[in-house]
């Protein structure tokens, strides 16, 4: 009896398909992974790039918030201390101001009054990594400089109103920090101007007619300092929401990828035996027939 040659392809094809099954399994067994390349599944392939793109988009921001947040810490610091400072000058400008004091306690308190506007000046003039964190879009320019050669002296913003701003995963967009122009230098609340205006006030031993005015709008000035503080925390309380959020994303996003993309070890070390099993029992099913065949071949 002859064995059909079509019979004997179809078992080295089932033969090759076996094998190539092997091979596979055996790679993800290695590999840890069921889809390494598109062809793989090219469904998963897809999804896990979407996902990969979306991982990518939340490690950036929240590096961006990292950065951010050490910025917007120092500049919350700096205002502390400008909270601090004028809450001093208040004190002084109400005690020089009460008719109390005489000529040598005047000047003494204009001194005290001149190292607190110095502190602030500096306060305002506080740089991170390099830039001025109240100048506004100017950071590469000092915001502050005070010229004391008149009298009142007179200290001038160099930056502009603009503030940064970082936009969220989700498209929100969040300041990140607050110009000069609206902590020092607003209308009716001029930090600067208020200070070197009590200065003068109290120079010189007596009580200038402007000095009670100039205690109300110290008064201003330090609640407006407070005002664009909370500004500035309530930024900043949402940026760290905003990164804790794309972390937990990231996170998810990445166990999502690792469910699509892993093999599992239990199933595909059985699913290798099965196949190894299938491949031997073809590579016996082929010899005997091969066998057979020559034996008919000579007997005939």
């Amino acid at each position: 009896m002859r064995v059909d040659p079509n019979y004997v392809s179809g078992l080295v094809d089932s033969l090759n398909a076996s094998t190539l099954s092997e091979q596979q399994l055996t790679s993800e067994l290695s590999s840890g992974l069921r889809v390494a390349s598109l062809s793989d599944d090219p469904v998963a392939a897809g999804q896990a790039s979407l996902l990969s793109s979306a991982i990518s988009q939340d490690d950036s921001f929240v590096q961006t918030a990292a950065t951010t947040q050490s910025l917007m810490q120092v500049a919350d610091s700096a205002l502390s201390s400008v909270v601090t400072q004028l809450t001093s000058a208040l004190s002084l400008a109400v005690a020089g101001n009460s008719g109390t004091e005489s000529a040598a306690d005047l000047n003494s308190l204009s001194q005290q009054l001149i190292g607190i506007r110095d502190q602030v000046v500096s306060l305002a003039n506080t740089s991170y990594q390099g830039t001025y964190i109240f100048a506004g879009s100017k950071g590469n320019a000092q915001p502050y400089t005070t010229d004391t050669s008149t009298s009142p002296a007179t200290t001038t913003y160099n930056g502009d109103a603009l503030t940064g701003s970082v936009t969220t995963v989700s498209g929100q967009q969040i300041q990140t920090g607050v110009a000069g122009s609206a902590v020092f230098s607003a209308p009716g609340a001029d930090v600067m101007a208020t200070l070197n205006n009590l200065i003068a006030d109290f120079s010189g031993g007596t009580v200038s007619s402007t000095a009670s005015s100039d205690v109300g709008l110290l008064t201003a000035a330090l609640g407006n300092v407070s005002q664009q503080q909370a500004i500035l925390g309530s930024s900043l309380d949402r940026l760290e929401s905003a990164s804790t959020y794309a972390q937990t994303d990231a996170t998810s996003r990445t166990a999502a990828v690792t469910s699509l993309v892993s093999a599992d070890p239990a199933t595909v070390a059985t699913q290798l035996s099965s196949a190894e099993t299938q491949n031997q029992a073809l590579m016996s099913v082929i010899s005997t027939v091969e066998k057979q065949s020559l034996f008919d071949y000579v007997q005939s």
